[in-house]
């Protein structure tokens, strides 16, 4: 009752059940089952799962780079796909939407946010002989299927997870470089430090593009940005200053540049305010200056037609103009002559006695 228990899967029995049910199909086949006919029934089963296995899926954002004995075919789209299966072909498929990034002067940690500098490639040399620490970072991806995995060798790099074969790994690392390189060799520290940054990071993402497209790379570079540019240690207080400093002036230019856009506007105003006023005089004393030139003329018209009427005229005028307060009497000298004027001394005042002077 308490025998040795039996096990749950025994091989031998498995195979004994398998040879049995062999020798049941292959006497059923014409012939009596030759040994040539199971062959040939084994040789169907096996090409057939074989081709089966070249049904491949390229996802949305990927395409497949087919060979056929080594040698390029064609480029195939996203969808169910079937192509010779190995060793006769090979499928190899590469994501074209996905940005990578490829890290300069430093590693970041995966468990961490910090990051690990790598001086050997963040040290370089400024094109007046000093030496920055720069950490840049590169986004890319790959436009090109056939140029990224057929046209370079890379070796590899194993620092950063990059496989043989594909050209993001030393060839792009060391184009970058030298990119840089060559970007800050031709500017001062100055310039790296503070304001020319974004012209570093366009001038290097340009150099970049070139040196890859040159060496046909299929890589097409998104971005690149500095994330930390640093003086040398020993005189790292005293570029900090130099920055502050140099902050300060910008916010003293900002603070000027808002003064000026609120006083120049009530500047321009108060001028056209006086402008218009100096318009209105000016029309009001032109107006004037004609009215007082008609009158001139039309008084000499009436001169020259009457000359003793129009100046005893003007003569009255001017008198009442001058003496505005003073009564003026006129006698007429012929009507009066040997005769003493009676004037009154009280009482109302004649306009005029007489017809004459």
């Amino acid at each position: 009752m308490y025998g040795e228990r039996r096990p749950e899967f025994d091989p031998n029995q498995v195979m004994q059940n398998l040879s049995n049910s062999w020798k049941r199909f292959t006497s059923k086949l014409p012939g009596g089952g030759g040994t040539s006919i199971g062959i040939i029934v084994i040789a169907i089963v096996v090409a057939g799962l074989w081709l089966a296995s070249g049904v491949y899926q390229v996802a949305p954002n990927e395409k497949a780079a087919t060979q056929l004995f080594g040698e390029f075919q064609t480029i195939t789209e996203p969808g169910l796909r079937w192509f010779w299966p190995a060793p006769v072909g090979r499928v190899q498929k590469v994501s074209t939407s996905e940005v990578k990034v490829m890290e300069l002067g430093f590693r970041s940690q995966a468990s961490s946010s910090t990051s690990v500098s790598q001086l050997s490639e963040a040290l370089m040399i400024t094109g007046d002989l000093n030496i920055v620490d720069i950490r840049l970072a590169v986004q890319y991806k790959t436009t090109g299927i056939k140029e990224f995995l057929f046209t370079v060798d890379d070796p590899g790099d194993p620092d950063r997870g990059n496989r043989e074969g594909l050209p993001d790994g030393r060839t792009l690392r060391d184009a970058a470089e030298a990119a840089i390189r060559q970007v800050i060799g031709q500017r001062g520290i100055d310039d790296v430090l503070t304001g020319e940054k974004e012209q570093v990071q366009i001038d290097t993402q340009v150099l970049l593009q070139d040196f890859l497209d040159e060496y046909g790379t299929g890589i097409s570079i998104q971005s690149v940005q500095l994330q930390e540019v640093f003086p040398p240690q020993e005189v790292r207080p005293a570029f900090d200053d130099v920055v502050a400093a140099k902050q300060e002036r910008q916010t003293r230019i900002n603070q000027a540049e808002a003064y000026k856009q609120d006083r120049v506007p009530r500047a321009n105003g108060a001028a056209q305010t006086t402008i218009q006023a100096a318009e209105a005089f000016k029309t009001a004393r032109v107006s004037r200056a004609q009215g007082e030139a008609d009158q001139f003329t039309t008084i000499l018209e009436q001169y020259n037609l009457s000359k003793e009427v129009t100046r005893q005229r003007l003569f009255l005028e001017a008198m009442e103009e001058i003496l505005p307060n003073v009564t003026l009497i006129l006698i007429d000298g012929e009507a009066g002559s040997g005769v003493l004027p009676f004037l009154p001394l009280s009482g109302g005042v004649p306009s005029a006695i007489g017809g004459g002077l």
